[in-house]
């Protein structure tokens, strides 16, 4: 350890680190790890910091929205991190925070934490929902959190992207969520183009084109702000949405109004090209 100490700048000689060691019998105390060692740290202040344990606190940043498979990349890649990755759980259940580690950390534990996580940020969040929602189980509301998450990236929209799905299942109309027909063309990894007329059309389980209702699993790791908005909607009769050109969407109450919008859109759009 000493040796290392001074191959690293850390310590200038062996001999002052070894002796406080040995006269202080700290020998078998120093803890093993990674450490950050202030500049001109004295030999004394070095062996204080081993036997302290406060090693680096590593940093992985998983954001909101990708899928399993995402997620088990940055885990597999993050540094410092060992050990195999477990069987990957389902889609869906793996909470989106930024996660602590220490270096030598394995890749289980890790991902049996976001695991855990997802699991008591539903049962925190599923009892807080309003009245006569449309949901009969926490499940449900990650599957629908799932696609709001995918459905808008502005904090502020998430509750009335969740206000439009909510009140179409509630009159019996389909989602007609495009992620979803993006997740079922490819469920691992995004889709790597724009959806197609043909895809549209596609039958999967998770094209909200083609089935009704909501699909039989989420298609993203949504974050607790998705989940609650889907748990507290906006008050608002919303049954339509669209992109606005600005980054957030046009809502509308009907069709009528909804076909504008999307004529605005698309002249946005050709107006861009």
């Amino acid at each position: 350890m000493a040796s290392q100490l001074v191959h690293a700048g850390v310590l200038e000689h062996e001999t002052p680190f070894l002796a406080g060691v040995w006269l202080n019998g700290a020998s078998r105390r120093l803890k093993a790890g990674e450490y950050l060692f202030p500049a001109n740290i004295s030999p004394q202040g070095v062996m204080d910091l081993l036997l302290s344990g406060k090693t680096v606190v590593r940093r992985l940043t998983v954001p909101e929205g990708l899928t399993t498979a995402q997620i088990f990349d940055l885990v597999r890649a993050a540094e410092g991190l060992e050990g195999a990755l477990p069987p990957p759980p389902a889609e869906g259940s793996l909470l989106p925070e930024t996660w602590h580690y220490s270096w030598g950390d394995e890749r289980a534990p890790l991902v049996e934490r976001m695991h855990r996580a997802m699991a008591e940020a539903l049962a925190e969040l599923w009892p807080k929902r309003i009245e006569n929602l449309p949901l009969k189980t926490p499940e449900e509301a990650l599957v629908l959190a799932s696609i709001v998450e995918k459905e808008t990236g502005l904090a502020a929209e998430r509750p009335m992207v969740a206000a439009v799905f909510l009140n179409r299942l509630r009159h019996g109309m389909k989602l007609q969520s495009d992620p979803t027909v993006a997740y079922g063309v490819s469920p691992a990894q995004p889709l790597d183009r724009a959806l197609t007329r043909a895809d549209l059309d596609s039958f999967t389980r998770w094209n909200t084109y083609r089935i009704d209702g909501l699909p039989p699993t989420p298609i993203a790791n949504p974050g607790r702000a998705s989940l609650l908005a889907v748990l507290q909607p906006a008050k608002v009769d919303y049954l339509y949405f669209v992109a606005d050109g600005t980054g957030g969407h046009a809502f509308a109450k009907s069709l009528d109004a909804h076909n504008r919008n999307v004529a605005t859109w698309r002249k946005l759009q050709q107006g861009a090209k």
